[in-house]
């Protein structure tokens, strides 16, 4: 275990964790909009700036997800300097989505009533902050890597290859629901699933229930799931409410 101090307060944590985990352990409040716990660091927004002290005496800002715990550093996360660069990245990330409610309702949290930069058309960026939650979900967690980040510099954006629909989507909905600003829109309705993404549009067929016929998978994830699994795809031809009836 690797001794720390954050905000004063002593306390220890794995060799190997990040400053930010290590916070989050004592509850003490960093904001973030690209860490998630289910994907690797990225370090994108660079809200969680924090400043450190090492046991050697040198002084610097860092981006607390990306920064491992070191035996007798010491953290601030609240200091006015730090408070100053979360209020210039927010107002940043607000020029650039200046219609989002997440971005307001953070910018409003750490002091930025809104941004003096120039502001982007809302309909160019369509919230999207390119924190790439969706995309390491979708490599990480999922496995397909249906959609990454394309072009550079101010033209990059987030689509899946080529802007055309992709094979390698299955419709589960994971680039969806990580979402930090509504970015990704996901609609279920008449046998269909819908997906309106920044730069992207995709429809999926959604399989019936064999036993009550509602609508539940998209078919795509089922054959996915089935493939993986090793299981038949009758093993998923009911949904999961019937499945649990039949467990009782």
């Amino acid at each position: 275990m690797v001794k720390l101090t954050i905000d004063g307060r002593q306390t220890e944590a794995k060799e190997g964790a990040m400053v930010l985990d290590a916070a989050r352990a004592l509850n003490i409040y960093i904001p973030t909009l690209c860490a998630h716990e289910s994907v690797s660091a990225y370090g994108a927004c660079r809200l969680c700036t924090v400043d450190i002290t090492t046991r050697s005496g040198r002084n610097r800002m860092v981006t607390s997800c990306l920064y491992p715990v070191e035996e007798g550093l010491a953290v601030k996360t609240t200091t006015e300097k730090i408070a100053a660069h979360r209020r210039m990245l927010i107002q940043l990330l607000l020029a650039r989505c200046p219609e989002s409610p997440e971005l307001k309702a953070m910018a409003k949290k750490l002091g930025a009533d809104d941004t003096p930069f120039p502001k982007e058309d809302p309909a160019k960026n369509h919230n999207c902050i390119l924190c790439a939650l969706c995309t390491r979900a979708c490599d990480e967690v999922v496995g397909q890597s249906a959609i990454s980040f394309v072009n550079r510099g101010v033209a990059r954006e987030m689509a899946i290859p080529f802007y055309n629909d992709s094979d390698a989507c299955i419709a589960c909905g994971s680039c969806f629901y990580i979402c930090p600003t509504n970015a990704i829109q996901m609609t279920d309705k008449n046998g269909k699933r819908r997906f309106v993404m920044p730069h992207n549009t995709m429809e999926f067929e959604l399989a019936q229930c064999a036993q009550c016929g509602r609508y539940h998978l998209p078919k795509r994830q089922i054959a996915w799931m089935a493939k993986k699994s090793g299981q038949p795809l009758e093993f998923f031809a009911r949904c999961i409410s019937c499945r649990e009836e039949v467990r009782l």
